[in-house]
């Protein structure tokens, strides 16, 4: 049978729509967090669609159904690693801890197939050079690690120089590309006529001239004139 074009159209719009049901009723996961299982299923899923759409002689049903079932499949598990620590333990890995008391633990490594190069990586994405800083690391179960220094090599917080703690604040974006987010502005309780004012303090006379600006309790207007960028 000749490819449809109409045919074509119909499943890969259903499909769309339902890979995005599916994923809003996932929730939300980084790519980060993925556990080996996650990326698998994505894949398979994406191949149960793929498939069918340029299969001429699998009938627009058939996708959904695959689909459909394939979702509820990965619901019902999510919902068993959230109920049973049991599954969770299987399904997802257990954290490990590599580094103990400043010791590689050779055989913490090899149960999770790394060696000392692998471990070194790790260590420099997260600026650590050198594994004398490491006082504890520990191995996710989605093959990210997290750290803890030995107190000498810590940054200093504002506890150790026993400073008063200041309140932080949000800053707010006011202007993108030209353009005012009036949600934004609006609950900060100003207005236009306030933001107007402000930038022609700061000599900007026209809107369309803003690449971003943002307003921060205590620090005020920051902005960023389009033609920064344009000079470039």
């Amino acid at each position: 049978m000749e490819p449809n074009f109409l045919d074509l159209t119909l499943k890969l719009i259903t499909g769309f729509f339902m890979l995005f049901l599916i994923t809003r009723i996932l929730g939300k996961t980084t790519i980060k967090q993925l556990t080996p299982f996650d990326f698998v299923s994505a894949i398979v899923l994406s191949e149960l669609l793929g498939n069918g759409v340029y299969e001429s002689n699998i009938p627009l049903s058939y996708i959904a159904y695959a689909i459909i079932l394939w979702g509820v499949l990965l619901v019902v598990m999510e919902k068993g690693l959230l109920k049973s620590k049991k599954i969770r333990g299987t399904m997802e890995g257990n954290p490990s801890i590599v580094i103990r008391d400043g010791i590689i633990d050779r055989r913490e490594l090899k149960k999770n197939r790394m060696n000392v190069n692998q471990l070194l990586s790790l260590l420099r994405q997260s600026e650590i050079f050198s594994i004398r800083e490491v006082a504890y690391a520990i191995l996710e179960s989605n093959g990210g690690l997290s750290i803890m220094k030995k107190s000498k090599y810590k940054k200093v917080s504002i506890d150790d120089l026993q400073l008063p703690e200041k309140p932080v604040y949000l800053p707010a974006s006011l202007i993108l590309d030209g353009e005012i987010l009036e949600d934004n502005l609006r609950d900060l309780g100003f207005t236009r006529p306030w933001l107007t004012n402000q930038l022609t303090s700061l000599g900007y006379y026209d809107i369309k001239e803003i690449m971003y600006a943002d307003w921060l309790t205590g620090e005020g207007l920051y902005v960023i004139p389009k033609q920064k960028f344009e000079a470039k």
